[in-house]
């Protein structure tokens, strides 16, 4: 495939080891397929489409697959928030109660597991800044254990595909007690659902307006969006649930129309090379192809570690996840990578954040590198799922993300 030096300064050796790994994952059934893209030091070094978008037509995996990207949402509506924070329409420090009054009289459950009507007082109002770290006390069902996680799902529905409108929803959310005192714990949560819906507000348009004047046209991200158009609809990987039986359809279904509720935390469906744009951005320190969409000290504020280390002592979706990573605004980066295990590869200062259907993507300063891994392999969202996640064993086809990471560090001799 290359001669002795392949791309980017890659073994061709290790190179090929990554598609003839993850080809093993597709073969055994535990996923349905995978794309790959690396790109390295100005070019794009390797692309793999491997197994099927769709298992019931055969349709094949293509570098032009979209991909329901979930939480990989979360740090393009982040720096859409940026970008506010540098133009002085908001800080950091803001209650967000200067936009959503809703959220002015929180309460705060005396015990996270506990009663939902057993609370005190918010001690202070959630900041702009609690909504970029997960720091604001608001939560997923799906994060929380106890009465909480089925408040949530009752109040609220499902994570994605709300019929919903976002002031609807926000006032929902605002009934529910808080999990923690804001500013007190990490507690992944509809923080950035939040985040997004006070961007819409200030500008005084809907987030997916927002984020397609702001990043995806500038960026030329035209695969990008909260909505898939009926002509693109082949493109799309189905999304698929690893059961005893194999592999089963559990894809979302299509709206004749884009839906109002737009989540800024997971609503996003993308491309390897749409998000390969934005990763690049971020790498360049908010530039790409001579286009600036940040300043280097905003995006250097973004990728540093903003979690106490009394909070990164706390497990992570049942995982020591903190052990070696921190959370900046929107994104996590590696700060001790000689202890990151299984749950990551790359030097310090790398930085990223995944999505529940397995997707993935990293940027790597150090190296000039960015990775980017799509799969749609389901994940249970709804109440106490935390829960059976730690108690489970890992489904096969999500070993296949680690093995990506240390085989694309393996190549390049790291």
């Amino acid at each position: 495939m290359y001669g002795d030096q392949a791309p980017g300064g890659f073994s061709p050796q290790g190179l090929a080891q990554i598609p003839a790994t993850l080809q093993g994952f597709v073969d055994q059934g535990s996923l349905s397929g995978v794309v790959t893209l690396l790109w390295r030091q100005g070019e794009v070094v390797q692309v793999n489409t491997i197994g099927q978008r769709d298992l019931a037509t055969g349709a094949p995996m293509t570098r032009d697959t979209l991909f329901r990207i979930a939480s990989m949402t979360k740090p393009v509506t982040s720096a859409a928030a940026l970008m506010l924070v540098e133009e002085g329409k908001l800080r950091l420090q803001d209650p967000i109660t200067k936009w959503m009054p809703e959220f002015a009289d929180m309460r705060v459950l005396k015990d996270p597991t506990g009663p939902v009507e057993d609370t005190y007082p918010a001690p202070r109002h959630i900041t702009v800044e609690d909504l970029f770290t997960h720091r604001s006390g608001l939560a997923y069902g799906f994060t929380s254990q106890g009465p909480i996680a089925y408040a949530y799902e009752k109040t609220l529905g499902p994570p994605l595909g709300t019929p919903l409108t976002p002031d609807q929803w926000l006032a929902k959310l605002a009934t529910l007690p808080l999990t923690y005192a804001p500013g007190e714990r990490f507690h992944y949560s509809h923080a950035t659902e939040v985040l997004g819906f006070l961007v819409a507000r200030i500008e005084g348009k809907p987030l997916g307006e927002v984020l397609q004047q702001r990043i995806f046209g500038p960026l030329g991200m035209t695969d990008t969006g909260f909505w898939v158009a009926p002509q693109d609809r082949d493109r799309l990987a189905h999304l698929y649930r690893l059961d005893p039986a194999g592999l089963t359809d559990v894809s979302f279904p299509h709206t004749d129309a884009p839906i109002a509720f737009e989540a800024g935390g997971g609503g996003l469906v993308s491309t390897a090379d749409d998000y390969l744009k934005f990763a690049r951005m971020l790498l360049g320190k908010g530039e790409v192809d001579g286009v600036r969409l940040l300043k280097p000290e905003t995006v250097e504020l973004m990728t540093a570690n903003r979690l106490t280390d009394e909070q990164r002592s706390h497990l992570f979706l049942g995982m020591p996840f903190w052990t070696a990573q921190g959370f900046g605004l929107g994104v996590s980066m590696i700060l001790d990578p000689a202890n990151i295990g299984f749950l990551g590869a790359g030097p310090e200062g790398s930085f990223g954040w995944p999505g529940a259907f397995g997707t993935w993507w990293q940027a790597d300063p150090k190296n000039e590198l960015v990775a980017i891994y799509l799969i749609q392999d389901s994940m249970p969202l709804g109440p106490e799922a935390v829960t059976q996640m730690a108690n489970s064993e890992r489904p096969g086809g999500r070993l296949a993300l680690p093995m990506f990471q240390k085989l694309v560090y393996a190549a390049l001799g790291q």
